[in-house]
């Protein structure tokens, strides 16, 4: 019994070292996704958790293409190829006189019913991509292109509804300046952005922005304040 026990107890050794070694990859794993960032618009900055778009996330955009393309705005500044995929309107040149790189710019905007399937194929080579769903995503559909933002360490921005997203950015008020008595241009839009974090706890953060303003360029017109969820 005695020779036998060192061999007994060598299979036991080797479960807890493979049980380390699998929490170590695991910690690893989840720092690099948890630390790895995107560049974010300045004027957005302050109403994202972490003050940054995070790799292998999701984020909800409701009430305007234009605070779609803010969004998209830093990252492509910083290098990032970007998507958007179903949004036939998606203006090309005005997405390019607010600071998104054209060169690295893909647009797919017929996907037809089989959206998520594309939308799928885009995170697997872009940073960035933006999708406007025509209908409802089915939970194990959802699940499957979370897991794959993950492994691809890529940033998904759907306009619209979208479930377990860091973020959702509401555009909730909204105003037009430069028109006089009854003639003139409309050269830059006032509007109030409101953030509400993953699960809507915690405080919303709501910021005022010009978007654009009329330089056509993004910026902030107000300090960004932070209310207490009810």
């Amino acid at each position: 019994m005695s020779l036998a026990a060192p061999h007994l107890a060598e299979p036991v050794a080797d479960r807890a070292q493979v049980h380390e070694l699998q929490t170590r990859i695991r910690q690893m794993q989840a720092t690099k996704l948890e630390s790895r960032t995107l560049q974010t618009h300045p004027a957005l900055s302050p109403l994202l958790p972490g003050g940054s778009l995070k790799a292998g996330a999701a984020y909800s955009v409701r009430g305007s293409t234009t605070l779609l393309m803010a969004m998209l705005a830093g990252p492509s500044a910083a290098g990032a190829w970007c998507g958007v995929v179903g949004m036939p309107d998606f203006g090309a040149e005005a997405a390019g006189r607010f600071g998104i790189d054209l060169e690295r710019l893909v647009l797919v905007p017929h996907p037809g019913e089989h959206w998520l399937t594309v939308t799928a194929a885009v995170v697997d080579v872009l940073s960035v991509v933006v999708v406007a769903p025509p209908a409802r995503a089915k939970d194990g559909d959802v699940a499957r292109l979370t897991a794959r933002l993950r492994q691809r360490e890529a940033t998904l921005i759907v306009a619209g509804d979208w479930p377990q997203v860091e973020a959702t950015l509401t555009v909730a008020r909204s105003g037009w300046d430069g028109l006089g008595t009854g003639n003139g241009y409309l050269s830059s839009r006032r509007v109030t952005v409101e953030s509400a974090p993953r699960g809507g706890t915690g405080p919303r953060r709501t910021a005022e922005l010009w978007l654009p303003a009329v330089d056509e360029s993004f910026r902030t017109s107000g300090p960004t304040r932070l209310e207490a969820v009810s």
